[in-house]
């Protein structure tokens, strides 16, 4: 990997890290995510429009369906996401949706695309879901005061499975299909959008109430969430995605040390360890 290659994905780490924080610091639910999305399709409007007008670009009924498909996905992934956050810590949380996503994805390689993992890969699997166990307290997980705990934990994982659901479509996508990443990634902003617009009409006055107090977050969000997905891209154009995987996991650890340092939450140095180990099981997998 070429200098500039790994100071454009740690760069996106970073970044990526960063607007997960603001999503966890707003803490707005389903109005927050509408009205990133609407800062978002706003960004896009001029960027995309240029696009058009400099490729002429043609989309077929297929592909306009796939980028449907994406949203929906993605829909999910930040709801599920807005609710893990409201119930469980920062430091909690994002590495255990972060961690889970690759490990659901090549599972599902595994069982629908018929790949064969090395022992390498195994050994990155297992270490993940140890990682993941040690990350959620362990066997004090089992106790009943943890019930709250527990209900986080699922709402990541949850998260984590739509990760692992949009990652293999969205692969499909842009690769099978041959859809620009950049309209591509407008058309699912603008799917998203559309589906909660008839939510959020009826909880309007919360989403003038966070447009008032949180459109600091909303922005921060819709800057960087885009940002880094388009340096991962470039990064991609000229470096093999066997490099640039393993080394976006990075960001697991530091939104582990964003919870614990920056938040001061509880567990800060054994949610530190946790994520270390699993972003060491994610690159294991990658490289198998």
């Amino acid at each position: 990997m070429t200098t500039l290659a790994l100071l454009l994905v740690l760069i996106a780490a970073a970044l990526h890290a960063s607007w997960n924080y603001c999503v966890k610091r707003a803490g707005g639910g389903l109005p927050f995510v509408y009205l990133v999305g609407l800062i978002i399709c706003a960004l896009y409007i001029p960027v995309a429009g240029g696009y058009w007008l400099w490729r002429s670009p043609t989309l077929e009924w297929t592909a306009v369906l796939w980028i449907v498909g994406s949203g929906v996905l993605k829909t999910g992934y930040s709801l599920f996401l807005q609710r893990s956050y409201r119930l469980g810590d920062f430091s909690l949380v994002y590495p255990l949706a972060r961690g889970t996503g690759p490990l659901l994805s090549s599972l599902a390689a595994i069982a629908i695309l018929g790949e064969r993992p090395t022992p390498l890969a195994l050994a990155g699997a297992a270490i993940i879901i140890a990682a993941v166990f040690f990350l959620a307290g362990g066997t004090r997980l089992l106790h009943q005061d943890r019930s709250h705990l527990r209900s986080a934990i699922s709402y990541g994982l949850g998260s984590g499975v739509f990760i692992a659901a949009y990652t293999l479509w969205d692969r499909h996508g842009v690769a099978g299909l041959v859809i620009a990443p950049l309209l591509y990634d407008a058309g699912t902003a603008l799917t998203q959008l559309i589906l909660l617009t008839p939510f959020a009409l009826r909880r309007w006055p919360e989403v003038r109430t966070l447009w008032r107090e949180k459109r600091r977050h909303a922005f921060a969000v819709a800057l960087l969430s885009p940002t880094a997905y388009v340096l991962i891209l470039t990064a991609l154009s000229f470096t093999p995605v066997s490099y640039i995987a393993p080394a976006r996991e990075v960001s697991i650890v530091i939104g582990a040390f964003i919870g614990a340092k920056v938040l001061k939450e509880a567990d800060g140095r054994r949610r530190l360890w946790a994520a270390a180990a699993m972003a060491v099981g994610v690159i294991a997998l990658a490289l198998g």
